[in-house]
């Protein structure tokens, strides 16, 4: 842990150029509990980059330590080579622009040639252009669906999915050793847009990548024809423009917009919690169906590169989850395309293995070939790329990860927003055509391949003692693993860290062939499932449960004692 008192001290006198800064420091000068939250460690940067809660400190957001973190990819890709050139791109939240400049500014002032969106831009045209313009990294100021008081900073490599482990150690290697107030290079953002070491990124490339989500239809003709009603929400985001745009080029013509959560703002005022799997940020859009009484109700995260939905059904919208909406895609687009003819002979879905184990039972009806990943959508960005390299990248269908991120197609190498609100919008109309809604396709599914409930539970565990209380957590779990959950025997154990399955009847090992990970998971009878993982981003501790019954509600029965069972597991 950090000497909490001498970086108070050093962060005091650092911090006399930046008024707002220093002032928020001075006012806690007598609060010890509030110096420690700020400074017990520094921001982790690794693949998914920086995020924290914004303010002065170690651990928090700032133009400091987001200084640091870009001095320190500067000399990352220095030490590549000269001639390198970055991508950034920000959302609607507070500070995004003021750190995405501050960015701009300090690999121009290193000889990094500069790629700026000139507008706030969803996540998903970040990686687009990395690719598309052949940079080396790209930079996006967010903290994707968390509350307003935080902001992040995410890093891409040249293949447009977030940096791998080993380019994330080697860029902290350098973050390290860059002196916080005196060891960052900086030039003017406007003297560099005039000496062309930023450029605003050209509008050519907005219009391929709406090119790119307009080729995804698979009935093109139905949004013309189809009155489907749609009501968007962009959250107060950056998907507005975007989403409204695809949608309004396929021929989407009854689609109204949340007026309250329309316009960027960072505070994001009617949904403290931005994020498409809380129920509380359809409160708006389901006021509006008193007078426009929509089939679907649509609602990306502030970044878009998450869509949530809520489909009428009967007199009332029920909420799919991100598993529901991944297990519909699938089957959708693996459905039409073989009746169309134009599915790939050896078609691949790839998800993360935390999502619905649904989808296993689509992909054998299509024969289609499943890859499960590790959580985090660079490993679907990974298996896109090495599809790639044995010349088969059209063989990838789609990827999806049950926290509400879709990519079909192979524009992007991160979760995309923009394409999967269109693609569920065509769904939608597809099915209403034949007298159906999203929710009764998905009960025939449940009918015909089994009955999944997947829940996910989060504990939360704040500040320094929050830390350590996860850390043993997964310890001691892992050195002690229960024989039972809510009476289900534990058939089999699976340690990620140490990539070894335990097969409990047996006694037998076997090693699991993903990448270690800090996850734990236990195989129950009857197909049940829970694993447990720490978050990567936010203090909590992740339980996803698998269960599974004769109908929804012995399944959903199964599901709740499990959760409860792992409640007690984690001294909740």
């Amino acid at each position: 842990m950090n000497n909490v008192k001498d970086l108070y001290d050093l962060w005091l006198k650092g911090t006399e150029s930046d008024v707002e800064l220093h002032a928020e420091l001075e006012a806690i000068s007598d609060n010890d509990d509030e110096i420690l939250d700020r400074f017990y460690r520094n921001l982790e940067f690794g693949t998914a980059g920086l995020r924290g809660v914004l303010g002065a400190g170690t651990n928090r957001m700032n133009v400091f330590t987001v200084g640091q973190a870009t001095q320190g990819l500067a000399d990352y890709l220095n030490s590549k080579g000269a001639g390198s050139s970055v991508v950034i791109g920000y959302d609607s939240r507070i500070k995004s622009d003021v750190f995405a400049k501050l960015s701009a500014e300090i690999l121009a002032a290193n000889g990094i040639k500069v790629y700026f969106y000139r507008e706030i831009e969803p996540t998903p045209f970040v990686s687009f252009a990395v690719m598309r313009l052949g940079c080396d990294s790209g930079i996006v100021i967010t903290a994707s669906h968390n509350p307003s008081k935080y902001n992040g900073y995410k890093c891409y490599d040249p293949r447009g999915y977030q940096m791998t482990e080993e380019a994330a150690a080697e860029t902290l290697s350098y973050i390290q050793k860059t002196d916080i107030f005196t060891g960052i290079k900086k030039t003017d953002f406007d003297s560099a847009l005039s000496a062309g070491m930023i450029e605003y990124v050209p509008g050519s490339v907005l219009e391929e990548f709406y090119a790119e989500c307009l080729s995804r239809p698979i009935h093109p003709e139905l949004a013309a024809s189809s009155d489907v009603k749609i009501i968007y929400s962009p959250l107060n985001g950056t998907g507005n423009i975007p989403v409204r745009t695809v949608l309004g080029r396929a021929g989407y013509r009854n689609v109204k917009v949340v007026k309250e959560q329309e316009m960027p703002d960072g505070n994001f005022p009617t949904c403290p919690y931005p994020n498409p799997e809380i129920k509380q940020v359809f409160e708006c859009a389901l006021e509006m169906t008193k007078d426009f009484r929509a089939d679907l109700l649509l609602a990306t995260d502030p970044d878009c590169d998450r869509v949530g939905t809520a489909v009428l059904t009967g007199d009332e919208y029920k909420l799919l989850s991100g598993n529901d909406i991944g297990a519909l895609l699938v089957n959708y687009i693996l459905s039409q395309r073989k009746a169309l003819g134009t599915l790939p002979e050896n078609p691949v879905i790839v998800k993360s293995f935390v999502s619905t184990k649904l989808v296993d039972r689509i992909c054998e009806k299509y024969n289609a070939k499943l890859v499960d990943v590790l959580t985090g959508f660079k490993y679907i960005g990974e298996v896109i790329c090495n599809l790639g390299a044995e010349g088969r990248i059209d063989d990838f269908v789609m990827g999806f990860e049950e926290s509400y991120g879709y990519l079909i197609g192979t524009h992007a190498r991160d979760k995309d927003a923009v394409a999967a609100s269109l693609m569920i919008c065509e769904m939608t109309a597809y099915y209403k055509s034949v007298g159906k809604t999203l929710y009764d396709v998905l009960q025939e599914l449940y009918s015909e391949f089994g009955f999944y409930c997947n829940k996910l539970l989060n504990f939360v565990f704040e500040g320094a003692d929050g830390m350590a209380a996860m850390a043993d957590i997964m310890k001691n779990n892992a050195a002690n693993p229960p024989e039972s959950i809510a009476d289900l025997k534990v058939l089999k154990r699976y340690d990620y860290n140490s990539g070894v399955c335990v097969d409990c009847v047996s006694g037998e090992e076997s090693e699991i062939t993903l990448p270690r990970s800090n996850v734990l998971a236990y195989e129950l009878p009857g197909g049940n499932f829970v694993i447990m993982r720490p978050s990567g981003t936010e203090p909590k501790i992740k339980i996803y449960i698998t269960g599974i019954g004769e109908n929804y509600e012995k399944a959903d029965e199964v599901s709740d004692r499990i959760g409860e069972a792992m409640k007690t597991l984690l001294g909740k």
